[in-house]
């Protein structure tokens, strides 16, 4: 897989965004001088959460104010139709169409089946299958007028060992439901349509406050791993990634990286771990 071309003057919306992996993917297209429209809740500033929708939005610009890069803040639900709806008509609005979906909102509870609360259960299924399959489908009008409309999920390969569906049975539903949800579309629309998955742990707030704490985060590899990686599928030939679940390491090696420290946090090597998980 090689890079054949830029994000300059695309159109991207992306559910959350507000900070983490969403955030960096975001950055990094602005670089190139794309226009990002970022949907989430974040309205107002969390206790133990840094950033809003709005500081999201200021962050991009600057990184793309060199590119002529804009981005809109939008505050909204991926679990709410009438709030994707008006992200979408607010992102066509601004930008004057759309030319990439990314579905990164998501949301993590590692509860046993035996003992998650429904109520937490359905939240999961809500924002991860329920979302990526309502954000990505309200766009399809906009996607099927682009002339290089592409579709990117943040969810894993459908691996169907024991090692993996025993971990978290009722979180991986939910995250192989984004993936289902993703290629299935992409299937009956042929828009080019990926996940994408890292093979290690990143440094987010969910590898913090849930996965590990302080240690595993250290270990973990930095956000630019998977925001280098998302760059490369998305200026990727669409045919070279259609109907692909990917993860970040072998997308870079393909597009030439060889040396994968510059995504260390540079304390101990990273902690390679089964289960990825991320904003």
């Amino acid at each position: 897989m090689t890079t054949t071309t830029t994000l300059a003057g695309k159109t991207i919306l992306m559910s959350g965004g507000s900070r983490g992996i969403g955030l960096a993917i975001a950055k990094r297209a602005a670089q190139d001088g794309a226009n990002v429209a970022i949907i989430a809740k974040t309205d107002q500033a969390h206790p133990k959460l840094e950033g809003t929708v709005h500081t999201a939005a200021d962050e991009i610009r600057a990184s793309g104010a060199e590119a002529g890069a804009k981005a809109l803040a939008i505050v909204g639900d991926v679990r709410d139709e009438a709030s994707v709806q008006d992200a979408v008509s607010a992102t066509v609005a601004e930008f004057g169409g759309i030319d990439i979906v990314v579905n990164n909102a998501s949301a993590i509870n590692l509860g046993g089946s035996a003992q998650i609360d429904m109520k937490r259960f359905d939240l999961m299924h809500d924002i991860n299958t329920r979302g990526t399959f309502l954000f990505t489908r309200t766009a399809l009008q906009y996607l099927r007028t682009s002339e290089d409309p592409r579709i990117l999920t943040l969810s894993p390969p459908l691996n169907l060992s024991e090692k993996w569906l025993g971990a978290y049975p009722a979180y991986m539903l939910a995250k192989y439901g984004m993936t289902l949800a993703t290629l299935g579309i992409g299937a009956e629309t042929h828009i080019p349509a990926t996940a994408l998955w890292p093979r290690t742990t990143i440094q987010t707030a969910a590898v913090l406050n849930i996965l590990g704490g302080e240690e595993v985060y250290r270990r973990s590899r930095t956000v630019e791993l998977y925001s280098d990686a998302a760059h490369a599928v998305l200026t990727a030939p669409g045919d070279t990634v259609a109907g692909q679940a990917l993860l970040c390491e072998d997308v870079l090696e393909a597009a030439g990286v060889t040396d994968f420290s510059q995504y260390s946090p540079g304390t101990d090597e990273v902690e390679l771990h089964p289960d990825a998980f991320v904003d």
